[in-house]
């Protein structure tokens, strides 16, 4: 019987405490609140876009030409993509020629939090030249605050500056902080036409056929081979007897002279 009182003694002791440890914290953070509200700004776009083309491509070093005349060189990582013709593709993938055009999308949202905190207690210690006061809270714990200018402090219903505090006065006093951030957004998207395939030669023979105005008839093979295996029965165009009448003309310009030779050798043989 002595075991369970003692036990049931310490077990009402260990609560007790807890409740009291309880309501001190809530005694505390009822005479220390804050109050916090943001409010959001307009929000401003700006969208910028590059053009360039890719020069030299290794590995993940990328070469761009800008359409401003400029050289840049970039270190592409992996997991960035690139829409070429439709398609996703990484910095692997990308050609010396193709086209590419970045569009860069900033997106600007200010913030603006304005707090109020609402502190109560009493003047343990104050130093109205740096706006610093400790106050003893409820708890009996003491904590140190520092009273901006703006700072309203309520005195027995009154409001009083940090000069007029005094220690043991009980005071309440509303502290109200304006302050401000933005938060910066960039997206950015490239796109890009690869550089056109070099025709191949079957290709080209088809823009030649298929070209305006242009026909041209080829013969089938067996008949180039026809016409090779048989002989022409006919001098070309290009021959003519010319060659031929002057043979013959020497021939009897010859034939004359040597009968006029003939006879006079028969005319000096008589004399």
């Amino acid at each position: 019987m002595n075991n369970f009182n003692k036990t049931s003694h310490r077990f009402c002791q260990g609560v007790a405490i807890v409740l009291a440890l309880a309501a001190a914290a809530i005694g505390t953070r009822a005479q220390d609140t804050t109050t916090r509200t943001v409010r959001a700004g307009a929000v401003m776009y700006e969208t910028q876009v590059r053009n360039a083309e890719v020069v030299y491509v290794e590995g993940n070093d990328l070469v761009l030409k800008l359409d401003t005349g400029k050289v840049e060189h970039l270190v592409v990582p992996d997991s960035d993509k690139f829409t070429i013709d439709g398609g996703d593709v990484t910095v692997h993938e990308l050609t010396p020629g193709t086209k590419l055009s970045q569009t860069i999308t900033t997106t600007t949202a200010p913030h603006y939090v304005t707090t109020v905190r609402t502190l109560k207690g009493k003047v343990w210690h104050v130093n109205a030249h740096s706006s610093s006061v400790i106050l003893t809270l409820p708890d009996g714990t003491n904590h140190a605050y520092r009273l901006p200018s703006h700072a309203k402090v309520m005195i027995e219903g009154k409001q009083k500056t940090v000069f007029d505090l005094k220690k043991g006065m009980k005071i309440e006093t509303t502290i109200v902080t304006d302050d401000s951030y933005t938060v910066i957004d960039r997206n950015k998207a490239v796109v890009g036409q690869a550089p056109p395939h070099p025709a191949t030669p079957q290709e080209a023979g088809l823009l030649l056929f298929l070209g305006p105005r242009i026909q041209v008839t080829v013969p089938a093979p067996e008949v180039l081979l026809a016409r090779a295996e048989q002989p022409a029965s006919t001098l070309p165009k290009t021959g003519t007897l010319l060659p031929l009448a002057a043979l013959l003309g020497a021939l009897a310009v010859g034939t004359s002279l040597a009968l006029w030779g003939v006879r006079r050798t028969l005319e000096a043989i008589k004399a």
